[in-house]
Order: C-alpha cells, then structure tokens, then sequence
C-alpha cells in the first residue's frame, strides 16, 4: 500500500544519527559538510524507488553543493531484498555513489519522521529543513517523465540562501517496514 510522506515542519534541525554504510563505516551527520544535504530515505524492493533510482543516480552526481546520503530502515528480515547485500547491488545497478547507510534499528527513521520510501529531506548549511516531499511529480504508471524537478529546484533555492517556496508536495512510496 503507498504511503505519502509526513511532511515534517520546515525549520526543524536534521537529527544526529551514527549509522553503518554498507562497508561497515560508521557515518554520522557531522561527516557532511556540503553547503546542502540530502537525506533520502530508500530501499531496494519498493517499485516506487526502483522507478526513480537511475535518475536519482545521475541526479546526486556532479553536485559539488550537495552531500547525499541514503539511509535504509526496513526491517530486513521481512523484507531481505532491503539487507546489506540487496541494497550494495542496488546501489551498482543505480549507479549510486553516495553513502548506503543501514538503519537497523529504525531509530534514524522515527527521528526523522521517515514515512515511505522514498522520502526526502533537504536541509540547508544551518541543517535546518528547507524542503521535504518528492523528487518530482512521476509515480510507477502515471507517465509522468522521471526528471527530480522538485527536489532540483529545491536545492536552487537553498544554494541561493533562499527558502523552498510552498507547496511542498509529499513523497509517495510504499511504507516503511517496521519491526514488528
């Protein structure tokens, strides 16, 4: 069943977090200093990222402003396509070079708010929240072309210091697989 995301004040703080990537590295909020930060909540299995996880790929590179970081908080033994191993080869086959980070304890998610995946929150130098909601308006089956226009124009805005202008429209994805 897909779930939007909950659309978190804007203003809030990016909550720490110490979470391992997929090599066994400890990541932490501190470790990115880029003027903008990307926090994407993913999973491997979920139609709705598979559907944007080429473009999203693309779209993280070459952005010298913008950190990234993905964060999976499934609960991997409901769901194994979403453990370590599922998700490195997601991250070959997307092309993805930002971190892969394991929430196992789903921590990370509920300070976050995390709702669906994907979710995204973009957070300014100050990391406060500047813009949370969907890449764009594409969905499986809706034709709309996979282009990240929403979330592109958002961090417009915060490398211009100015604020995401509203409407913020939610994510939709499938929800987050929560430990029983």
């Amino acid at each position: 069943m897909a779930l939007n995301s909950s659309m978190v004040p804007l203003g809030t703080a990016a909550p720490d977090f110490s979470l391992p990537d997929l090599d066994g590295a400890l990541r932490s909020l501190a470790d990115f200093d880029a003027p903008a930060l990307l926090v994407a909540f993913t999973c491997n299995h979920c139609p709705y990222v598979r559907h944007i996880e080429q473009v999203f790929g693309s779209f993280a590179a070459g952005r010298a402003d913008l950190d990234v970081v993905a964060v999976c908080s499934n609960d991997a033994e409901s769901h194994p396509d979403d453990g370590p191993v599922g998700l490195a080869e997601q991250a070959a086959r997307a092309q993805w070079a930002f971190p892969y980070l394991v929430d196992a304890s789903q921590e990370v998610a509920r300070a976050y708010s995390a709702a669906c995946t994907p979710d995204f929150f973009l957070y300014g130098p100050d990391r406060k929240l500047a813009y949370r909601g969907a890449f764009d308006g594409s969905t499986p089956g809706n034709g709309v072309p996979v282009t990240g226009e929403y979330l592109a124009a958002a961090i417009e805005q915060v490398r211009k210091g100015r604020p995401v202008p509203e409407p913020h429209y939610p994510s939709t994805g499938c929800g987050i697989k929560w430990r029983a």
